[in-house]
This record gives structure tokens, C-alpha cells and sequence, in this order.
């Protein structure tokens, strides 16, 4: 046991005093290996090869795609194309937040994209027509919870290295209905609380408008359908469809809508390889963390602590749901995804859940941290973008989690919820 003791402690102590993640993780997995006698030099291998995957190309690509769409027009087309399917709904502008989110995410695969994107023209609007600043920037910021579940997702794909090999077509498929599910659940909830704060109903543009709109938007949206479409019909891999959504993204924004040109691809791109290279030395010192812990046999260890405390699946499983909620609001995505999964994968695999749905409730579970304090990365960006403070945003933010959380509990105990779609095109 002591050497696990050292690798929660020192991991624990530089993350209290504010080291980056990716060098918390590096780190203690380093002292660990050196007070258990194995030599530092396989740490850094490890870290290496975390990263040396073909399927991870996809991950720079899909990140490249998601900043071309939101500075290509993209993003704005979204949400236009959302305002005429809700907006004149009681508190359509919230809905539209989430109908857009929904949209995007889709085609981003990035909550973070989704909230710097839509978030300066979405929550200026709200305010503008009379929604409070704190909830124009909470449901922005939940609303883009989608974008980790909803296919094209850069996070399933590390889920799927993480958990050895499992099917990235069957991950995208699997997120659809969840991840729609957090968007009625928000919509619902965002519906109940114009009526109570009288939020109000927006008017539809005219039907030309709506033509010319519908059209720029279903333009928009086929990337969503030509990149899951290709991969779940076998047409192309994850990686070669993150090629082609950048490709598609890039022509969209230069030709089509003509909002960028070959000048600002470098700018964009420089901008992205900032992102990349953090997700990525992020994968690499989660893996060395997650090898740390697999030698250490935390998986065994742990699976026997949740059945010491009791055999009934439906208390381990809420349970598990408790410690991913708390993890996700201290820790970010990718980490936790690459940490979490060899250790608590084999513990809900001896209670019947698949891996595929245990994904689903993993991401359900870190995007609700995304929208937490103290670290949610979320709530970082929509309040910066928003203009506001995290204390304000954060109450707006607690009103919207019964919902999401109920999502994460259906997806929990129905199981067919996941694993429909990926049967459907098995």
C-alpha cells in the first residue's frame, strides 16, 4: 500500500497548491515509480507512448475543425438555424442556447468551442431581450455539456484508448440519445423558469428568411452527418473523418460563407496547436498515471472495496456516479477520462454495464463538472465570455443540474439508451 499512498499524496499535494494538472499527474507518477525502484526512464516512455496512436490524430484535427467553424460562420448559422425551430417558445432564447449546442457540439465535438463561439453571441442577445446575465451565462455553459457526448467527440475517442480498443463508431452512436436528452432536460427547465421569471417568446423571421437560413444551417449541420455517417457505414476511420471535417469546415467558412480566407488559416491554426498540445501532454501524463495505477493493481483494489460495502449494483452504481460528479469538479475531462477508466471500468464490467455505456455515464458525469466550481473549465470560459463572476453564475448553474443529473441516472439504469443505436448499425 505505500507506494499508493505516495502517489495519492504527492498527487494531491501539488494539486492543492495550483500545478498544472498535466505536471501533477507527470510528477507523482515519477516519485512513485522511483519509491517503488522502477527506473524514471519508463515514466517518460510511458508518457511517449500515451500519445503514439493513430487514432489520436483524429483529436488535433477534430480540435482544428471545431476553431475553423467558430471563426468561419459556422457557429453564428447554428444558432440562427435554432432560432427558427424554437425561438418562439416561452423562453426560446434559452431554448435556442441549448438547440444550438446541441447542433454544434455535434459538429464541433468541443464544449469549450461551443461556449468561445456561441457564447459572445448568445448571451449578449439574451441579455439584451431581458434574461438575467447570470442565467444567460449558466444555461450557455451547461447547454455545451453536449458537445463532449454528442458525436463528433474528441473525448469518446480518448475514452476508447483508455479502455482498450473499444469501438469509436459505437461511442458516437451512443452518445446521440443522451446527449439529446441534456438538451430537452435544459430546455425543459429553461421553459419553467421563463414562465416563472417571464422571460420572453421571440418571432419567427419571415419565410424567406427562414428558406435562406434553414439552407445555411443544413449546410452547416452536414458535417455532423457526413463525419458520423461515414464512420458508423464503415466508409472511413475517426481519424480520416477529423481530416475531412477540417476540410469541409474550411471550405464551408472560405468559399460558401466567405467570413474567412487562406490568410487567417495560420492564425487559426496556431491558436488550435496552443489547445492541442495541452490535451495532449495531458494524454500523455494521464497514461503514465493510469500505468502507475494498473501495476499497483488499484483496479482489484478497488473493485473490492465497492463490493466489501455492499453487492447491490444499483447502490455501487450511484455511488460511482457520486465520486465521478465530485472528481469533475476538481479535474478536467481528458485526464479523469484516462485516470478513471482502467479503474472503475472493471468494476461496473462485474456488475453487466458495458463499456460502451459506462462512457456515456463517465462524460454525463465530467460535463456536469465542467459547470462546477472550483475548476470547471466551463464556467471559466462562459464567465469570461459572459462577463460575469463564477459565484453569480454558479447559483444560476445549480438550477439546471436536477435536470442533467436525471439524465445521468436514466442513462445509469437503462442501459438501452446507449447501446440502441450502436445495435441498430451492428
Amino acid at each position: 500500500m505505500e507506494p499508493i499512498w505516495v502517489l495519492v499524496s504527492t498527487f494531491s499535494f501539488f494539486l492543492v497548491i495550483g500545478l498544472p494538472i498535466a505536471f501533477c499527474l507527470a510528477t507523482s507518477s515519477l516519485l512513485t515509480a522511483i519509491a517503488m525502484g522502477i527506473p524514471p526512464l519508463i515514466v517518460a516512455q510511458r508518457i511517449a507512448r500515451g500519445v503514439q496512436s493513430v487514432p489520436l490524430i483524429a483529436i488535433p484535427l477534430f480540435v482544428l475543425a471545431g476553431s475553423i467553424m467558430a471563426k468561419g460562420g459556422i457557429a453564428k448559422r447554428i444558432v440562427d438555424f435554432a432560432y427558427i425551430l424554437v425561438g418562439p417558445f416561452k423562453g426560446g432564447l434559452a431554448m435556442v442556447n441549448c438547440v444550438q449546442s446541441m447542433f454544434f457540439g455535434g459538429v464541433s465535438g468541443s464544449a469549450i468551442a461551443d461556449i468561445s463561439s456561441t457564447g459572445p453571441i448568445m448571451i449578449p442577445m439574451m441579455v439584451e431581450k431581458g434574461y438575467d446575465r447570470e442565467f444567460a451565462t449558466a444555461i450557455t455553459v451547461a447547454s455545451s455539456t453536449q458537445g463532449i457526448i454528442i458525436p463528433p467527440s474528441h473525448n469518446m475517442i480518448i475514452f476508447a484508448m483508455a479502455a482498450g480498443g473499444v469501438s469509436i463508431a459505437d461511442l458516437f452512436l451512443a452518445g446521440y440519445i443522451p446527449g439529446i436528452m441534456v438538451g430537452l432536460s435544459l430546455m425543459i427547465t429553461s421553459y419553467f423558469i421563463a414562465i416563472k421569471r417571464d422571460y420572453p417568446r421571440e418571432k419567427r423571421p419571415s419565410f424567406k428568411e427562414s428558406i435562406q437560413i434553414t439552407k445555411d444551417g443544413l449546410l452547416s449541420l452536414l458535417a455532423a452527418v457526413i463525419i458520423v455517417g461515414g464512420i458508423a457505414f464503415g466508409i472511413f476511420t475517426a481519424t480520416e473523418a477529423s481530416a475531412i471535417a477540417v476540410l469541409y469546415a474550411a471550405f464551408l467558412g472560405i468559399f460558401i460563407y466567405k467570413e474567412i480566407t487562406f490568410k487567417d488559416l495560420f492564425p487559426i491554426v496556431v491558436e488550435s496547436v496552443k489547445t492541442i498540445c495541452t490535451v495532449l501532454f495531458l494524454i500523455g501524463a494521464a497514461s503514465a498515471f493510469g500505468w502507475i495505477i494498473t501495476y499497483l493493481q488499484v483496479p482489484a483494489l478497488v473493485t473490492n472495496f465497492f463490493l466489501s460495502l455492499t453487492t447491490n449494483r444499483i447502490i455501487i452504481f450511484l455511488l460511482i456516479n457520486i465520486l465521478l460528479i465530485l472528481l469533475g469538479m476538481v479535474m478536467d475531462v481528458a485526464p479523469l477520462i484516462v485516470i478513471v477508466t482502467p479503474v472503475l471500468l472493471p468494476v461496473v464490467q462485474s456488475l453487466g454495464m458495458s463499456s460502451i455505456t459506462f462512457a456515456v455515464v463517465l462524460l454525463l458525469n465530467l460535463g456536469i463538472g465542467l459547470t462546477t466550481p472550483p475548476v470547471g473549465t466551463g464556467l471559466f470560459v462562459g464567465c469570461s465570455v459572459g462577463k460575469t463572476t463564477m459565484e453569480k453564475t454558479a447559483k444560476s448553474t445549480m438550477i439546471l443540474w436536477p435536470g442533467m443529473i436525471l439524465v445521468v441516472l436514466l442513462v445509469t439504469f437503462i442501459p438501452a439508451l446507449t447501446t440502441f443505436l450502436p445495435n441498430l448499425f451492428n
